[in-house]
């Protein structure tokens, strides 16, 4: 039977994980605080309650000695209407039920006692009537004259709430402090998925919007150096872009004076066919590192009908006598830059071309609602440890290493482009042998006219 490792617990986010640290921290101290008051109130209760059992039981009694035997039953009354103070003869069969047992009421019956005498009983209820019952003895000079009573005192005026009740106002405290540790970790959590976003659209290859750079100094900081980064790999393109139009320009043109030469040199036509394919592998080498080098081409994403793409695709490869088969079926329009996307789809044909030994087939459809261009070869294929090596630039296997008409960056040209366009880009073995390299899209929103 497997185990949970502790981490996987634990929230996965760092708001829900600070905020939990927080919580638990709050909590304890909440519960700490209430057993140190607890603890250090108990005692003076106890004093203060008891103190007051003797006082109403002392004034009692007294009201009770020196008052009008005639007006005693007016006192009674009194006492039970005005102040809720009720007294009644005691007898030892009487049925009466203990006081609860807690910490604070023993202190309080041992300090009455001490007052009033061992003798003194305490009871929850009376012959049924719940209250704190207290019993008390009018001493005669005979002491078989003396008289116990019962005296019922509110109960709600004796025992006072104990110390775990607060515990509600504890929680309504905690719940406020929560709620500010709450608000103050969503403030810093903030900008850090901003940050996120904008790193993942700099994985994409696309410019991320600048990074607001206010709120606390290490925060401000964090985003300051995420935009100079930002601004650092922008220049740096851009210089990249420069210099490799400026190679393709300078490397081009003598590679155009060269082919010019050989074909008018005179030569065995053998050797200026060999010398002219060399050249044209060398020119497509030129054009697949400026291919690369390119982000988006300046274009913007717009809804591209994948079915129409490839039989505009499979058109023109059969005019150069490349016959591809195309099954396309119902798909929604993909979120797409469309010549970008079209150069991904030419490179695929290309490469089944080059290392499939003839053309490949187009499939359309749709996978989780999400439209998809599959590029189905009977080549080869690649392996599965493979698959996600060779979308690495100049990354080549080693069955292709003989061919040379590429520079290894063709795969890695796709794979670019299409996470550049919020898709992915995906190689899988075929069944029955090949390759299935798939483009998965985002589906265009749809127009809300």
């Amino acid at each position: 039977m497997s185990t949970l490792h502790p981490r996987a617990l634990l929230p996965g986010s760092l708001l829900w994980r600070i905020f939990l640290l927080v919580a638990v921290l709050m909590l304890a101290s909440v519960t700490v605080w209430s057993v140190i008051f607890s603890h250090f109130d108990q005692q003076n209760r106890a004093r203060q309650t008891a103190q007051t059992v003797v006082s109403i039981i002392n004034l009692t009694r007294t009201a009770l000695l020196n008052a009008d035997p005639a007006l005693r039953k007016d006192l009674l009354l009194d006492l039970a209407t005005l102040e809720g103070i009720r007294i009644y003869p005691a007898e030892p069969q009487d049925k009466i039920a203990p006081l609860e047992d807690t910490a604070v009421l023993r202190q309080v019956m041992t300090d009455v006692r001490l007052q009033l005498g061992a003798e003194t009983r305490f009871a929850s209820s009376w012959e049924g009537l719940p209250g704190f019952w207290v019993s008390f003895r009018i001493e005669a000079d005979d002491p078989a004259d003396h008289a116990d009573f019962w005296v019922m005192l509110p109960a709600e005026r004796i025992i006072r709430p104990h110390a775990r009740e607060w515990m509600w106002w504890g929680l309504a405290a905690l719940s406020l402090a929560m709620l500010g540790a709450y608000m103050i970790v969503s403030r810093l959590n903030r900008p850090l998925r901003a940050m996120a976003a904008a790193a993942r659209t700099v994985g994409r290859g696309e410019i991320p919007p600048r990074l607001s750079e206010s709120g606390p100094a290490e925060v401000a900081d964090l985003a300051h150096a995420f935009n100079q980064m930002s601004n650092d790999l922008q220049q740096l393109d851009a210089d990249r872009a420069l210099i490799l139009a400026g190679v393709s320009h300078d490397l081009r043109t003598p590679l155009a004076r060269l082919r010019l030469g050989v074909e008018m040199c005179g030569a065995d036509p053998t050797d200026v066919d060999a010398m002219v394919s060399d050249i044209e592998d060398m020119d497509r080498i030129i054009g697949q590192f400026l291919e690369f080098s390119r982000i988006d081409g300046g274009e913007t994403l717009a809804a591209v009908d994948l079915g129409e793409l490839a039989d505009e695709l499979a058109g023109v490869y059969a005019r150069r006598g490349f016959p591809i088969d195309l099954r396309r079926s119902s798909a929604p329009p993909a979120l797409a830059r469309p010549q970008a996307l079209r150069r991904a789809v030419t490179n695929l044909i290309e490469n089944a071309l080059n290392y499939a030994g003839g053309p490949p087939e187009l499939e359309t459809g749709v996978i989780n609602g999400r439209p998809v261009l599959h590029v189905l070869d009977r080549g080869p294929g690649i392996p599965a440890s493979e698959t996600e090596r060779v979308k690495r630039p100049f990354t080549r296997l080693e069955a292709a290493r003989s061919n040379t008409k590429g520079s290894g960056l063709g795969l890695a040209i796709v794979d670019r482009i299409i996470r550049g366009q919020f898709g992915e880009f995906q190689l899988a073995s075929r069944p029955g042998g090949g390759l299935d390299a798939h483009i998965l899209l985002q589906a265009a929103p749809k127009d809300p006219s």
